[in-house]
């Protein structure tokens, strides 16, 4: 399924938000620590002063995004009802063909699904035990051009 990949657009915030939330509840088993209004502030005022925000979009429906800068994925989310359809993928070349040809970012260890996406991606493990606000294990994974 082939999905619009377009620059984040606050129009589509609160669509967004809802996704990320629910992809992410999904993967970690645990209810969003923030309040949707916090959530709303974080993507659209914070996170686009350090990263690169995309969205995917199928039929003007926001189904994926991603937010990244030439060293760091900070956010890489699909919505549960699309995964495993090549979104992510997608999301994920262009954050590596933006990128210095190193990336780094983090996965929660209970998220085996996004593991085996980062994995079979040519990421590989170089940390753990990152802290969060969700108390939860980490993965800290780097990908680096061969």
């Amino acid at each position: 399924m082939r999905a619009d990949i377009i620059p984040f657009d606050p129009q589509y915030a609160a669509e967004t938000v809802a996704m990320w939330r629910e992809s992410k509840e999904r993967a970690i088993g645990q209810k969003e620590k923030h309040s949707v209004e916090s959530h709303l502030y974080f993507l659209t005022d914070i996170l686009p002063g350090e990263f690169q925000v995309d969205l995917a979009l199928i039929n003007g429906k926001v189904v994926g995004m991603a937010a990244y800068n030439d060293t760091e994925i900070s956010q890489l989310y699909i919505h549960a009802e699309y995964q495993g359809l090549g979104i992510g993928q997608m999301l994920l070349d262009k954050a590596k063909a933006m990128s210095i040809g190193r990336l780094t970012l983090y996965t929660f260890e209970v998220n085996e699904n996004a593991q085996r996406f980062y994995e079979k991606n040519g990421f590989v493990v170089i940390g753990r035990g990152h802290e969060n606000e969700e108390n939860l294990p980490d993965i800290q994974y780097e990908w680096r051009v061969t």
